[in-house]
């Protein structure tokens, strides 16, 4: 909401790295539908579990923790290309250096809760950006009123 407001309002952006930077964005009705379906499969303790060398993401108590994403980086600058042209208006980009401890590249590895729900987000960025910035619309409108 912060880049999609400032481009509205004409205010300016900053980009770290120059924008140069990846990161895996998902849609938030693939999150919603990602944890919807983990609800519905219980988790079970993991029989493999060892204490000596615990897997934070498994446990001898019933639970599991999963990444939802769509496994899939996109720089930085593409997503604030597809937010521009769904808001119809440029970004005034201030492009800054990378900042000390910043990751150039990250994404969610959702290959666990594949296997688990047999499911994965399927939104393409451009999509999910369209319909976002739809949304934002409309809510900003309502706020202004």
């Amino acid at each position: 909401m912060l880049f999609a407001s400032a481009i509205l309002e004409g205010r300016p952006i900053k980009l770290y790295n120059e924008g140069r930077h990846s990161r895996d964005f998902t849609f938030i009705d693939d999150i919603v539908e990602g944890v919807i379906r983990a609800s519905d499969r219980i988790a079970e303790p993991d029989p493999d579990w060892d204490p000596r060398e615990p897997d934070p993401a498994t446990s001898s108590a019933p639970f599991r923790l999963y990444n939802i994403g769509n496994s899939a980086p996109v720089q930085l600058l593409d997503f604030i290309e597809a937010l521009e042209v769904s808001l119809g208006r440029k970004a005034e980009r201030v492009l800054m250096p990378l900042q000390p401890g910043d990751a150039l590249d990250t994404y969610a590895d959702s290959d666990r809760l594949a296997r688990r729900i047999n499911w994965r987000p399927a939104t393409p960025v451009a999509e999910g950006v369209a319909r976002f910035a739809g949304w934002y619309q409309d809510y900003a409108a309502r706020r202004a009123e």
